[in-house]
């Protein structure tokens, strides 16, 4: 230990005193790697904006079927269990699932879509209260600002139907307990629960609901027309759409946004790690060369360390004790290059950008990545010239004596 400890105290005094030498390398280093780094930053942070959209946008994992089905609950329960699958309720005939509401506030009577919803619904903002019961409901925000209530209010619901030749409507008191926002869903509608959308369509087929006093023939077995399902990330939609095919369900999906946006990321990763993997492997070849010839310069004081009682192993890491310094400070430099590359491009079209976004970044990960490839590129450049210098006879010294 004491004979490394030697000559790494050696080698590190020889580099920063021959430091004109070093300082070409270490700014030849950042030439190849700081250029990189602001190509990758950028292909990041544009690929890196569209993916991060598409996961935050729910329209981009929902999934529609096409037309009217017969569904059942328990097939909706077996949808539900898939891993891929977020979150699924039944709908009813979108017909049924219509109210007309009113508010103490607004002069006109609303007609809304009344969207089944439950625990975990993506377009349900975090911290909004679930719609449940019979009574409490979500708008949103158009429905909102119509009906001219927010959070806490009473609204009042009416349906009618024409039951055994006679004209019949009921009413039915509600409470907003959430509001979702326009960028989420843009048209008027209501979010309620499942059993409330059941008993609109149970009340506009002669069916009665008990539960709301409302009469009609006993309800028959029940089946769903469709259903609202998100797929658990943009990467699942792809499987479901096929699995659904398989079944002979046509459904609609954005499955062609999300494979556009996949094959620009493949394609600017290639691209990137093929310019990546020439830059390194022509510095390795540079330092090479370079630490090749430094090492022919010196075999005379690398003899007479010989001489003195160093080992051929110790002789091996004067080399690479350099390369690895000018791996460090190079790296250094061309983080500091891309800092302020970055700085410069996200300022100049921070006006076409949101408040929080950039064009042009990158991950505490991405420097530790580009950091072991720098010391890996610099390893195998010292390989060559540690062979060099382990080939130092004692004898080479003992002639220049």
């Amino acid at each position: 230990m004491r004979q490394w400890m030697q000559t790494f105290a050696l080698a590190t005094r020889d580099y920063f005193h021959e430091w004109q030498i070093s300082v070409c390398f270490v700014l030849a280093l950042a030439a190849v790697l700081g250029p990189m780094m602001v190509l990758f930053g950028l292909k990041f942070g544009i690929v890196g904006s569209m993916i991060d959209e598409l996961r935050e946008d729910p329209a981009k994992r929902e999934i529609r079927p096409v037309g009217s089905g017969r569904y059942d609950g328990a097939w909706i329960e077996r949808l539900a269990r898939r891993r891929d699958v977020a979150f699924v309720v039944p709908r009813v005939r979108s017909i049924a699932a219509t109210l007309e509401v009113a508010s103490d506030r607004a002069a006109r009577i609303l007609p809304l879509e009344v969207i089944p919803s439950a625990e975990g619904d993506p377009l349900l903002p975090p911290g909004t209260a679930v719609p449940e019961g019979f009574d409490r409901v979500v708008l949103s925000a158009s429905a909102a600002r119509k009906l001219q209530v927010g959070v806490g209010d009473g609204l009042t619901g009416s349906l009618v139907r024409r039951y055994q030749g006679r004209k019949e409507r009921v009413h039915l008191p509600l409470t907003v307990v959430g509001v979702v926002p326009a960028r989420v869903f843009g048209r008027d509608a209501l979010f309620a629960s499942v059993a409330l959308n059941e008993a609109l369509e149970d009340f506009r087929d002669g069916h009665a609901v008990p539960a709301l006093g409302w009469e009609g023939s006993p309800p028959g077995r029940r089946t769903y027309t469709g259903f609202r399902l998100y797929a658990r990330s943009i990467y699942d939609v792809a499987g479901l759409e096929a699995a659904f095919e398989r079944r002979g369900i046509e459904v609609r999906t954005q499955s062609a946004d999300i494979a556009t946006v996949q094959r620009m990321d493949q394609t600017l990763s290639a691209i990137y790690w093929a310019i990546a993997l020439i830059g390194l492997a022509g510095f390795s070849l540079s330092l090479g060369a370079s630490l090749w010839a430094n090492v022919d310069r010196k075999r005379r004081e690398l003899s007479v360390l010989r001489l003195v009682g160093f080992r051929t192993g110790d002789i091996v890491w004067f080399p690479l004790v350099q390369s690895l310094y000018t791996a460090l400070l190079g790296w250094a430099l061309a983080v500091a290059i891309y800092r302020a590359a970055a700085w410069g491009i996200n300022l100049m079209l921070a006006p076409q950008l949101d408040a929080a976004q950039q064009v042009c970044r990158l991950l505490p990960e991405h420097y530790a990545v580009a950091l072991g490839l720098t010391l890996g590129a610099s390893v195998l450049a010292a390989i060559l010239a540690g062979l060099r210098a382990a080939r130092v006879e004692p004898s080479e010294g003992l002639r220049e004596l």
